[in-house]
Formats: structure tokens, sequence, C-alpha cells
């Protein structure tokens, strides 16, 4: 048995992309990315756009992460510019590989589940990134908390898609949030990361206070439309999920990564997540993706959500060894679960995108060339002519 039923590979062939928008950035960025994808080679694959633009955005945040591991440390401007410059180029990727999708009639329910499970992985590395560059790590409480609210609102967005069957995109919503994202990298390569330390006139807070209201603020109000969204919109019987279950149970698996997060931070007797802030978040950042990616699974084959999952084990590792009172050394186990629950992520996504590719009889990073009309006549042409000759000899022969 795979990672899905054949019960869930037939309904896959059945499920519909529905999105709606009212972003107000999107309109404006359309000329671009239509211009970018016309770039593209037609034997470009739409996953191969996506996985490049990931795997840009994780090396460019990863080397803020590199320099300031606490998020405590100044940056090197250069090193703000690239991060600003990998989440464009990032959502640029991101944005064009549906159009090559269906630029090149490759668009298939594997390009839906590929790119918001890589939308989910970059919303970690993001947040910690911005962390990094703004040293909010000298404030390692309201680090944690936007950090998991970035990720625990990804979640509520594909909670809002299971429940509706639609994604929703709000006037103020993620493009706008990436462009937010991307300026406060721009001011720290203009006027270097301590500025961020800086204190208001007339005010007793510094500028890292104004960037985590502002975020915060932007926090509530998606939060906000998700909790107003959710227990009315249902779109199945009785308004149930898609799956028809209920609006609520997608709840539980989150509180299943909150709460530990939580208790583990707050018990550590070696202040765990004080002393490793940027590992701690990446940890249970990948467990969120697990996560919302079978959520998204779940939505697109209209099937019940488990509670249970392997990655847990990771944070369950953590929790049962603060238990017994740390026979492990936290820091140790720490990195052991981190690594796990990569390796976890991983070979689930992979195994995920293979069972779709077999079933639907697709490449996951390649299109496969379709044989040309004219050469397709041609074989016809010469199919009819061997009929004829070997006719023809056999006519010959009985003659």
């Amino acid at each position: 048995m795979g990672q899905l039923t054949h019960a869930q590979l037939r309904r896959l062939d059945e499920h519909k992309y529905s999105c709606t928008s009212s972003s107000l950035m999107d309109p404006m960025m359309q000329k671009w990315w239509c211009w970018l994808v016309d770039q593209c080679s037609r034997t470009l694959a739409p996953n191969l756009i996506t996985i490049t633009g990931l795997l840009i955005n994780i090396v460019t945040s990863l080397l803020l992460v590199y320099y300031s591991p606490d998020a405590k440390q100044e940056v090197p401007r250069w090193a703000c510019f690239l991060c600003a410059l990998g989440l464009f180029t990032y959502q640029s990727l991101d944005a064009i590989d549906g159009k090559q999708a269906r630029r090149t009639g490759t668009s298939s329910p594997l390009g839906e589940l590929f790119d918001h499970g890589c939308d989910s992985l970059s919303t970690v590395f993001v947040s910690i990134g911005v962390c990094c560059s703004v040293r909010l790590g000298t404030h390692p409480y309201w680090m944690f908390f936007q950090c998991m609210m970035a990720v625990t609102l990804f979640y509520c967005a594909h909670w809002q898609t299971y429940v509706s069957g639609t994604l929703r995109f709000g006037f103020i919503d993620v493009t706008e949030a990436q462009f937010g994202v991307m300026a406060i990298h721009i001011i720290s390569v203009i006027f270097g990361s301590s500025f961020w330390s800086l204190k208001l006139p007339y005010f007793d807070i510094t500028l890292q206070y104004v960037i985590v209201y502002s975020i915060l603020g932007f926090q509530l109000f998606l939060g906000y439309s998700y909790m107003h969204t959710i227990p009315y919109s249902g779109a199945g019987k009785n308004g149930s999920t898609v799956a028809g279950t209920s609006v609520l149970s997608p709840v539980v698996p989150l509180i299943f990564i909150l709460a530990p997060a939580i208790l583990i931070a707050w018990k550590s007797p070696d202040g765990l997540y004080l002393q490793n802030p940027t590992i701690y978040l990446l940890t249970f950042g990948c467990v969120s993706a697990r996560i919302t990616n079978r959520l998204v699974v779940a939505h697109m084959t209209k099937s019940e959500m488990a509670y249970s999952d392997a990655s847990l084990l990771g944070p369950g590792s953590l929790f049962l060894n603060q238990y017994f009172n740390c026979p492990i050394p936290e820091q140790i186990l720490l990195y052991i679960v981190c690594v796990y629950v990569i390796y976890d992520l991983i070979k689930y996504c992979r195994e995920v995108c293979l069972e779709i590719c077999n079933h639907l009889n697709i490449m996951l990073f390649t299109i496969v060339p379709k044989c040309p009309t004219g050469t397709k006549a041609s074989v016809e042409k010469n199919g009819s002519s061997s009929k004829y000759m070997t006719r023809s000899k056999s006519k010959v022969k009985n003659n």
C-alpha cells in the first residue's frame, strides 16, 4: 500500500482546480508574468520551473541563517539583497508554472499539488529569513509567534479550501505579503540590518516592533477572514467539507503541531528554543509543511484526513525526552529530529508524486513529446505503402 489508495487516485481524476482572487497586485504583475512565460521553452516542464524557484528561495534564505543562526547578529547586506532577489524569483516562477502547463497542454492535478507543496516549504524559509533580516532573535518569543503564525495561516488557507472546494485570495494576500518581505530585505540592504534596532523618536519602541505589529495586523486580518469563512462555507452535504467530514476536523492535526511546539519551548530545562531558534522553527515548520501537504491531498482526493502522521514522531520524541528528564541532550535530539522531519517530508512528497505520475502516466520534471502530425501522416503513408507492396508480392507469388 502506497501513500494514496486506489479510491483516492480515482477521485483525483475527477478533481478540477478552483480558485478566486481579488488581489490588488496580481493584475499589475500579470504583464510581467505573461512576458516571462513566453521566454520559456515549450519543452520546459512546469514542475521543473516550480522546484527551481523553490531551491533558489531556500538557498538564499539559508544564507541569512548561516550568518545569523540565532537571528541576533547583523547579516551582510549582499545576503539580504540575494534573499529579496531569491523571493522575487520564486514568486515569478511560481506564478508562471500554471501558465506554462496550459501553454504546453500538460495541466494535471499533480501540478497543483506540487505547487502547493513547494509553497508550504517556502513559507517556512521566508518567515525565518525575514526574522534574520530584522534581527528579531533579540525578541525570541515574537520571532516564535511570527513564524508559527505564518505556517498556521498557510494551513488555514488550505483548510478553507478543503471545506469550500475553492482556493480564495483576498485583496491583501500572498503576493502583497511577499512584496512586503522583499521591501524589508531591501531596507536592510540600504541601511543594514542594525537599522531595525533603532528607536522611534517620541516612542520607546524599536523599528523591529513596527515590523512585528505590521505583520501581526496582516496576520490577524487573514486569520479573521479564514475563521469567518470556514464554519459557513462547507461544499459537502449539510455544510460539511468536500470529503463529507466535519468542517472543524482539520483543527486536530494543527493542534498536534502547535501544542508540542509551545510546550517543548516553554518546558525545556536547557532553553532549547532560545539556544537554537532557527533550527527549532525549521523543525516544526517542516512538520507543518508535511501536515499541510496531507490536507491538500485530502482536498484533491475528497478523502478524510487522518489525525496521526509519521512526522509527529519528531515532536513526540522531544516531548517524551523532556518528560523523562532529558536522558538525551536536548540539542542533539533536536538536530536528529530536524534531519528526520526533513527526510520524512521529502520521502512523503516523492512517494505521492511518483504514485500520481504512474497513475496519470506522466513525467514529473519532463514533458513527453507528442508525435508531430506530419510524422504521423508519414508513418501512416509508409504503412499503407508497405501493405500494398505485401499484397502485390503475394499476388505475384500466387500467379
